[in-house]
């Protein structure tokens, strides 16, 4: 079956990487298929696919289109509206190219990777049966929803990677067929064995002092992955407390309002008074390397986490885990038992467990093992391609695919 995948981003953001797994586990379990990926540019997406023997080919989005983004800006409505008025010719543009691409290559299933790429896909209205894999709250979107409620018939089922994400779409999309596939990690990759990064020369500091216990946070510069709440926390640790801070990663994406600059998250730890305490790493290419380097990983989401792939990476890697507690991010793990849990936004209860694991070895090894069986469990990469497979055979074969559910139920029996 040939594939063809389309990404909003060509760089390693969450949705980026879960495709990127995606990609791997379906070349492992079909490596005859002939798969695509386009994405908007050059970047480690693009090299990830390649290196898997996937044909990528680069399809400009445009600057004006790029730079959209509806979460974490405050302008207004009739702003938002206005600035994708300007952008509708940059999309008239990218329509037609893809429109070009996906006639030339063929592909029997059309896998899309982004609120805009879902949209501008739907709307180059190619032909082969269209799967929009989503990685993000609608509700909270309104001119989102609304624009992809308008495209819905023409898309054959929506992919989410949590129970809360599907209920989600469900609701603002209006219809029933959102199926629900978790990420997956490569737990070779993602494991306590290999290299590690010097955390203190990325940063600019002088070593950590001996004993002390590195806490990091491991995210893109959105603004709901919460930060600012970190650094706010690692202030109300006392002094006397062994840790050295960390915040790993950098802005990705350029979508106005949404991410913070470097300047200001050193500002604010600045205001905070623990610029010694903390060290700021810039984006990191090989997060497995970076894991490995730290005692705690801290997980601070201030809105619900449509699945939090970074927990799975951390627990993967043998990592104790502090979880912002909400959406896709708590239906998989258990407190006190593979990770410990704060209520998204509360800084001193994330200082509490952050102290409580800075002073417990013990705690920390234990957490972390039982993580590492989390993540054997429920996010092995090989699973993806099972859960995924049947659902592309059901969108191209619609009656061979009833015939097969009919066939399984009478085994059952």
């Amino acid at each position: 079956m040939r594939v063809m995948y389309v990404s909003a981003s060509p760089q390693l953001g969450g949705a980026e990487a879960s495709l990127a797994d995606l990609l791997a586990s379906v070349r492992a379990v079909q490596p005859d298929w002939p798969l695509h990926l386009v994405v908007p540019g050059p970047g480690p997406l693009e090299r990830r696919a390649a290196a898997l023997g996937v044909s990528t080919i680069i399809v400009p989005l445009g600057s004006l289109i790029a730079r959209l983004s509806e979460r974490g800006t405050s302008e207004r409505p009739a702003r938002l509206h206005a600035r994708m008025a300007f952008a509708a010719a940059h999309a008239l543009v990218y329509i037609g190219r893809l429109r070009r691409v996906i006639r030339e290559v063929q592909p029997a299933i059309l896998h899309t990777n982004g609120l805009k790429v879902h949209l501008l896909a739907s709307w180059a209205d190619s032909g082969p049966p269209l799967v929009w894999h989503l990685h993000d709250y609608l509700g909270s979107r309104a001119t989102s929803a609304r624009l992809l409620r308008s495209s819905r018939n023409r898309c054959a089922v929506v992919l989410a990677p949590s129970r809360s994400v599907a209920r989600d779409a469900e609701a603002a999309l209006g219809i029933a067929n959102v199926v629900t596939v978790p990420n997956a990690v490569d737990l070779q990759r993602f494991s306590p064995c290999g290299d590690r990064l010097d955390l203190d020369r990325l940063a600019g500091l002088d070593g950590a002092p001996p004993g002390a216990v590195r806490i990091g946070l491991l995210a893109t510069f959105a603004r709901w992955k919460g930060h600012a709440t970190f650094l706010r926390a690692i202030a109300c640790l006392p002094r006397s407390l062994p840790i050295r801070a960390y915040v790993l990663g950098g802005p990705l994406y350029g979508t106005v309002g949404s991410e913070y600059s470097l300047q200001e998250l050193k500002l604010l730890a600045n205001q905070l008074g623990i610029q010694d305490r903390v060290g700021f790493t810039g984006f990191i290419e090989r997060p497995d390397a970076a894991l490995r380097s730290l005692d705690v990983v801290v997980h601070a989401s201030t809105e619900p986490e449509p699945f939090g792939l970074v927990i799975a990476e951390a627990m993967a890697s043998v990592r104790p885990v502090i979880v912002s507690l909400a959406g896709g991010a708590a239906e998989w793990v258990t407190p006190g038992v593979d990770c410990l849990a704060h209520t998204p936004g509360d800084t001193e209860g994330l200082a509490s467990r952050i102290a409580e694991l800075s002073r417990d070895a013990a705690l920390r090894g234990r957490l972390g093992r039982a993580g590492r069986s989390t993540a054997e469990r429920a996010f092995d990469r090989e699973r993806l391609a099972r859960d995924l497979l049947p659902i592309y055979q059901s969108v191209v074969d619609p009656r061979r695919a009833t015939e097969d559910r009919a066939v399984n139920k009478e085994t059952r029996m």
